[in-house]
């Protein structure tokens, strides 16, 4: 049997995923984080991406967007405390192009320093958010 480390997957809003994985990528601050079973611990902030599952017994790959968080790796437990997640499934292409719509006219629109800076977070939110999407209906 394959070794796994288990995985949760929680929001502000609700537990978004639960399980065994064999392997997992994800969006850490300074790059792509592949973590295997019995990883050295750590903790990092996690910028807004894809976070990819590799469920244990050869399940189908679980792609959650998170919007960036915390994540904490132990030996045989992974936590990623996001910001927002939702489930590869849930992600609406057409309501992330709208929220990016408005985002630029926004941007356009600001006035001050600090209110360029939160819409440009937005931005690079909704610009991997899409990335996400893209990622996730080239593999149907």
């Amino acid at each position: 049997m394959a070794k796994t480390i288990h995985i949760d997957v929680v929001s502000a809003e609700e537990a978004i995923y639960s399980g065994e994985a064999e392997f997992v990528v994800l969006p850490g601050e300074v790059g792509e984080l592949g973590i295997y079973p019995q990883h050295t611990p750590l903790i990092t902030r996690i910028k807004p991406g894809a976070v990819r599952i590799q469920p244990a017994a050869g399940g189908e790959e679980q792609l959650i967007f998170v919007a960036g968080g915390i994540l904490e790796v132990q030996p045989k437990v992974i936590t990623v405390l996001a910001d927002t997640a939702i489930r590869g499934q849930d992600l609406d292409e057409a309501k992330a192009l709208e929220a990016q719509k408005r985002a630029e006219e926004a941007r356009r629109s600001a006035r001050d320093k600090q209110e360029v800076a939160a819409v440009e977070a937005e931005l690079a939110t909704l610009a991997a958010q899409l990335a996400a999407i893209r990622k996730l209906r080239g593999r149907k």
